[in-house]
């Protein structure tokens, strides 16, 4: 657990792109600036949702705000986004969704038929999930003041009384499991931007993830130790966020994590490493190594987890960080995103 900050310590002078884009700058914000002024024990992980305990309940509460251009995009949409992507963040907090609120800045001259079209995909998006979309508010900004529209999302879960989710329980030994092939919705932004003259057969991982964190909890249930999604900053940065607050080293075998062969070719094209490219429909999670092979074996089962797997082990190290070893036996030192390779990607 990363200490708790006891003043502002954000050295920036002016906000960035990289600021948003999920990696390093991303940490510094939030840790040097965010956390110091709401300090309290709910903000001490800085996990995907904070943990109440309400009476005899723990719940879970996240929000979130999205900002992908274009708003509609191979596979997805805004709308889309703003349900799946609060409603994973409660998911891979172990917590069942029981309800949505939705906020809209609109841009004036926004044609209707647009915005009618996101609402009724994110009316389809919480129907399929069966959670109701319950409050919200809406404002309206001068034309050329926002992409169309910005829409900005929290969610309530009711938190799994079978598991325990936290750094602190992962330990060497404990096996890395990826729930499928990643890199495919940050390239699928990059490339319906029409920045680049480049043509591929690449849709958006935009997904619910919650089908399969309850498969994984009902098989395993307290071996699993932790887990988070892979949207911003991608598998990289989630990594190493977890080695930090964790204390330990992440290794991972660079040829079992699954990259469509499209995005993969498209990344090299760009320089690109699949590990820094964001994710909406996969997650990372923590299992105990003799329970892993279950683990793999409920995700097959389940819907959408046929591609999930092994890809890493927790080990003990001097230095916490995450290493990628690779079949001819050398090995690379992944870090955390640094920059802004891909902005307003959700």
């Amino acid at each position: 657990m990363s200490p708790a900050k006891t003043k502002d310590s954000f050295g920036d002078q002016q906000i960035d792109m990289a600021h948003g884009a999920g990696g390093e700058a991303s940490r510094r914000l939030v840790e040097g600036l965010f956390e110091p002024a709401f300090s309290n024990p709910s903000l001490a992980t800085l996990a995907d949702a904070a943990v109440l305990e309400v009476s005899a309940a723990r719940l879970a509460i996240t929000t979130d705000s999205f900002v992908v251009k274009p708003l509609r995009f191979p596979g997805g949409s805004i709308g889309e986004l703003a349900v799946n992507g609060t409603l994973n963040d409660l998911a891979v907090s172990g917590a069942k969704p029981i309800a949505l609120t939705a906020s809209f800045v609109l841009e004036a001259g926004l044609d209707v038929a647009v915005l009618r079209q996101e609402v009724d995909a994110m009316a389809g998006a919480a129907r399929r999930a069966n959670v109701p979309i319950v409050a919200g508010d809406t404002k309206v900004v001068e034309n050329g003041k926002a992409d169309g529209m910005y829409i900005s999302t929290t969610g309530l879960g009711i938190v799994d009384s079978r598991i325990e989710l936290a750094p602190q329980r992962v330990q060497a030994g404990d096996r890395v499991i990826l729930s499928g092939p990643i890199g495919a919705h940050g390239m699928t932004i990059m490339i319906a931007r029409a920045e680049l003259e480049l043509q591929a057969d690449i849709q958006s991982d935009t997904r619910l993830l919650s089908p399969l964190v309850e498969a994984l909890i009902d098989r395993v249930g307290p071996s699993l130790k932790w887990m988070r999604d892979a949207t911003r900053g991608g598998v990289a940065t989630v990594l190493n966020e977890l080695a930090r607050d964790s204390g330990m080293v992440v290794e991972v075998v660079e040829e079992s994590i699954p990259v469509e062969d499209a995005v993969r070719g498209a990344c090299e094209l760009l320089g690109l490493d699949p590990l820094h490219v964001a994710n909406e429909g996969q997650f990372i999670a923590i299992v105990s190594g003799d329970r892993a092979d279950e683990a793999i074996e409920a995700l097959h089962q389940a819907p959408g987890g046929r591609q999930a797997r092994v890809v890493g082990a927790i080990c003990e190290g001097r230095v916490a960080r995450v290493v990628a070893k690779a079949s001819y036996g050398g090995t690379r030192i992944v870090d955390m995103l640094i920059g802004d390779p891909l902005p307003r990607i959700c």
